[in-house]
Parts: structure tokens; sequence; C-alpha cells
């Protein structure tokens, strides 16, 4: 018989298993090609110089392929894909219900996951590929329009197909906000797409995201959304695949194509369970790495002087002298607990 936890956990394992197996064919494409960043970032977003960060980083930039969120999405697609093949080839049994595709649970999110995806991916190409005259990748202003677009068709979907009009407040109750719900998701969509540079220190980003999902995978199967709490964790087996591979040495990173994948789909998964006010406490790592640039950004244009001896925060510890490994394992540790803060928020909340 076919349980709710069986068909959260078969799905899985077996996101798990097909990442770990497509990984040695991704990683020979990434590797023979070299994808990688050519030289290392020397230069700040403000235009400043960015020598402490080069000394950081210009061994993984320069020699670590990106582009590894391929593993990603594409072990989350192909099992969700393959468990919807099975659930309509065998009718009638128990195999049947384990399709995890639903119109108003997984439609979305699976929609934003490979949009994401095949937008981070261009990026990511052109990126690699660029001739050292030419700028990095798709501008900023591009990328941020594309990802404002996939908001756009996101926050409609919410509006207009599922009718959804409030946002829920824990210990509140539901807030009626109307169509203001379409600039908030959008807003959203950027704030933790902003949190993605995460990505880039060994085994960080794939601890980040697998703590961050199953969060949300808990509250999704509390409240009886069992497809999306499905789909929460095919995506924590397929970043575990990942992180599998990722842990120091890593051996790629996410990429644009992994981590605007992860950001977008977040924030549609938050915005079904209701539960996008405790958002910023679930992923507050990500929230923390983007405030700790714009501050940063900020306090340089304005005050002449930096907070932090670099920005993103954990790059900050890293030049205080921790080992990269331990602000690793301390990021994981405290996303937990942050995590499970945010979890018994949004149910103690209900």
């Amino acid at each position: 018989m076919v349980t709710d936890a069986i068909k959260i956990l078969a799905p899985t394992i077996f996101s798990f298993f097909l990442g770990i197996a497509i990984t040695p064919i991704v990683s020979h494409y990434l590797y023979k090609h070299k994808m990688w960043k050519k030289s290392a970032r020397s230069v700040a977003t403000d235009g400043s110089s960015a020598s402490i960060t080069e000394s950081i980083n210009k061994g993984n930039e320069t020699n670590t392929p990106r582009m590894g969120g391929i593993i990603v999405w594409a072990s989350a697609m192909m099992t969700i894909l393959a468990f919807y093949l099975i659930s309509k080839l065998i009718r009638g049994g128990d195999l049947s219900k384990l399709n995890l595709l639903s119109r108003n649970q997984t439609w979305l999110p699976f929609f934003t996951l490979m949009a994401g995806a095949v937008v981070g991916f261009v990026d990511d190409y052109f990126d690699i590929t660029k001739d050292e005259s030419k700028k990095e990748g798709l501008s900023s202003r591009k990328r941020l329009f594309l990802i404002f677009i996939v908001g756009l068709i996101g926050a409609w979907w919410f509006f207009f197909k599922l009718g959804a009009v409030s946002i829920l407040v824990p210990f509140v109750g539901e807030i009626i906000i109307g169509w203001l719900i379409i600039p908030l998701f959008i807003l959203v969509m950027f704030g933790i797409y902003a949190g993605g540079v995460i990505d880039g220190m060994d085994g960080l980003s794939g601890g980040v995201f697998s703590i961050i999902f199953s969060a949300y995978g808990l509250i999704a199967f509390y409240q009886n959304q069992i497809d999306l709490a499905a789909f929460s964790f095919v995506l924590v087996g397929a970043i575990l695949a990942f992180l599998w591979f990722n842990i120091p040495p890593a051996r790629f990173y996410l990429g644009e194509t992994g981590s605007m994948a992860l950001t977008v789909t977040m924030t549609v998964v938050a915005f079904l369970t209701e539960q996008v006010i405790v958002l910023p406490i679930i992923a507050f790592p990500l929230v923390v790495s983007a405030g700790s640039s714009t501050i940063q950004l900020l306090s340089k244009k304005y005050r002449g002087k930096k907070v932090f001896l670099v920005a993103p925060l954990h790059y900050h510890f890293q030049a205080l002298g921790w080992p990269s490994y331990k602000v690793v394992m301390r990021y994981w540790v405290f996303s937990i607990i942050i995590a499970a803060l945010g979890v018994i928020i949004a149910l103690i909340g209900l």
C-alpha cells in the first residue's frame, strides 16, 4: 500500500541515486570542455579592486567547473517525469498513486525550476565561454529582467489560476492583500534569488539548500500538501547527490543554472504553503548573504569604507582566518537550527 510517507520517500531516494548516476557523465563534460571561469574575479560590483576576494577564490574560480546545478534539476526533472509515467502506465494499482504532478501544488514549482535552470544555464554558458574582452555572462539587467518575467508568470498563476489573495501571518491569521500578492511575489523572488551568492564555497550551497527545502517539505507534509512535500524532498535528494561531489574539495559548483533554479522555486514553494512570512527565517543564510553584499555595496558608496572584509558574509569569516570547512559546517549547523525554528513558528502559528 502506497502511503503518503512512501510517496515522499521513494522519489527522494530515487532522485538521489539518479543524481549520483548521472554525475560522471555531467562531470566528464564539464571538465572536458573546461567549464570554469578563465580568470578569477578581480573587480567588485562597484568597480573597486577585489584583491581579497581574488586571493580567496582564485583556485576555485579558475579550476572548478560551474554548471553542477545540472545534476540537481536534471535528476529532479527525470524523477518527477519517471514517477508520472509509472502512475500512468500502471493504472488502478498502488503505483498509480506515486504521481506528484498536480495543478494546484506542483505544476508551478516544476515550471519555475526548469525556467530558472534554462535561464541560469544560458548565463553560465556565456560567462564561461566569453572572450576576455567581453563582460561576464548575461548582464545584470538582462538577468533581473528574466527573473522578473518568471516571477510575473508565477504571480499571475497564483492570483488568477489559484485565486490566492491573502498571506498567512503566524499567530495572526490570513491577511487579505488582493492583487498586491503579485508585486509581493516578484519582490520575494528577487530577494531570495540574490541569496544565490552563497554558491562558491565547497559544500556550502548544497547543505543550506537541502536544509531549506527539507523544512518546507515538512511544512507541506503537515499541511497535507503531499504532492508539494514530495516535490520538495525530490529536490532534497537531488541536492544531496550534488553535495556528495561538492564537499571539499568540490568537484563543481551549482552555477547560475543551479542557484537560479532553486531560489526561484523556493519562492513558489513558500507561497504555495502560505508560509512566505517565515521564509526569511528558514532561508536566513540566503538573506544574510544577500544582505551583507547589499550593506557592503551601500557602505562603500555612501561612507567610503567597507563594513566587512569581504562580502558576502561567509567570505568575511574566511578572510578573518576561519578555514573554509569550518565556515561551511557552522553554516550547516546554524541552518538546521534556524530552519527548525522557522518550522515551529509556521506550525504553531497556523
